[in-house]
């Protein structure tokens, strides 16, 4: 028997959302079954959980970054895996709404068999310390600027979110506690912008690289571009076409233009409409338009999660329509850094991505690039690491499939977080 009164702890103190975290609790009796249970509130108040059983080793001591659990929800040593594997409590909101940017609370427990109960827990934060929030506007431009507060001037980052649209600021707030300055852009669903990703003018992105450039906190000279998913695409594109775009990371994206997403209850209505998502010099840009077939009615139909990907398949469309949508990559004058997944059931980004990967081979392209493919991922591969991962998310009308497997997907969002931030600091102004 340990001599020691059980305990837990969680370390580091100050911890933002991509700080790796130490679960350890002691005192137990060696060989002794531990319960491990984390929560965690979601800015609307909805409780998330996860549980893990593990054997006390000789000492009655569980280390998350050293032990595999015995059973529960994530397998294998993971020191995240208490917090990427929870799911969502099938009950009201447990709290309030929180602010978008409030830290978000981390409690853990940990119990034996007709032991006591020890817990801790841990504020992690959205908006780090030392990272200052502004609101970034000019003429068409929507967004908000996150930099070190430290003063001097850093590398500039644009950051693009997906088909959901609005702005993300979370994302932007940890990227520039790595030493950037980080342009939340709103291009689509958030106040001030348009509501639908229809006939979007791509020059507001230009206008919003030019204010960018031109701020007190940003090194100019070279802007980077960062997007996932559709923002993917359109880093892409818009890498293509301004010259200030100094390096792209284009995360599960596509090295095709895809067709617009105009707001519908219903999924169908967003299929068949096949619309332009983007504008240029006042035209629309040409575009890979959706497939709707029997299958995927079907699917639809059925009230099971869809797999969006069945609605774009290049091979359905000639060869001179498939070559007016693929985005002139060759054009971007700086280094390009593809990441996409094997099982994305939301759109084929391997492929799409591909598309991309060939066209700089093809054109030699003078900067570096890379295709970087995760085996076993699904979609949801864009976001900050050591988040919940979900495989099933709400859409017009019915639940979208993302794919892959959780412990894949969780691995590849580290990943993709540690390249991404690689790739700005060796290949922007430093």
């Amino acid at each position: 028997m340990s001599d020691q009164l059980p305990m837990l702890t969680i370390s580091p103190h100050g911890a933002t959302m991509d700080t790796v975290l130490r679960i350890r609790t002691a005192g137990h009796a060696p060989g002794a079954i531990v319960t491990v249970t984390s929560s965690q509130l979601d800015p609307a108040g909805r409780r998330w959980s996860a549980t893990a059983r593990f054997v006390a080793d000789e000492m009655g001591v569980v280390d998350t970054t050293s032990d595999a659990p015995l059973a529960g929800d994530y397998e294998d040593v993971d020191a995240m895996g208490l917090v990427w594997s929870m799911t969502r409590e099938e009950r009201p909101p447990a709290g309030m709404r929180l602010a978008l940017l409030a830290p978000a609370t981390l409690e853990v427990s940990a119990q034996t068999v007709g032991g006591e109960m020890v817990s801790a827990r841990v504020e992690r934060a959205r908006l780090p310390a030392g990272v200052r929030r502004e609101p970034f506007t000019a003429p068409g431009v929507v967004g908000v600027l996150f930099h070190p507060d430290s003063g001097g001037q850093h590398p500039g980052v644009v950051l693009l979110g997906g088909s959901e649209g609005g702005l993300h600021e979370v994302d932007a707030a940890l990227l520039a506690a790595h030493g950037f300055a980080v342009l939340a852009l709103g291009y689509f669903g958030a106040a001030g912008v348009p509501d639908s990703l229809v006939d979007l003018p791509l020059e507001t992105f230009g206008t919003a690289i030019d204010r960018l450039e031109a701020h007190p906190a940003v090194r100019g000279g070279r802007i980077g571009v960062l997007g996932g998913s559709r923002g993917g695409e359109a880093a892409l594109l818009v890498g293509a076409l301004f010259p200030k775009v100094g390096a792209v990371v284009s995360t599960v994206g596509s090295g095709l233009v895809t067709a617009g997403i105009p707001k519908a209850p219903d999924l169908l209505d967003v299929l068949r409409a096949n619309v332009a998502a983007w504008t240029w010099r006042g035209r629309p840009v040409p575009f890979l338009p959706y497939t709707v077939d029997r299958d995927l009615v079907d699917q639809i139909a059925s009230g099971e999660p869809v797999e969006l990907a069945r609605a774009f398949r290049p091979d359905r469309v000639s060869r001179q329509d498939l070559e007016s949508a693929t985005i002139p990559v060759e054009r971007i004058a700086g280094p390009v850094l593809l990441l996409s997944s094997d099982e994305d059931a939301n759109w084929p980004s391997a492929h799409l991505s591909e598309i991309a990967a060939q066209r700089l081979a093809r054109a030699r392209h003078p900067y570096p690039y890379r295709h970087v493919r995760y085996p076993g991922a699904g979609h949801l591969i864009a976001p900050p690491p050591y988040g919940p991962t979900q495989r099933f998310v709400p859409g017009p009308g019915v639940s979208f499939d993302m794919g892959g497997r959780a412990p894949a997907t969780n691995a590849a969002r580290a990943d993709v977080w540690s390249r991404t931030i690689e790739w700005f600091a060796e290949h922007l102004p430093g």
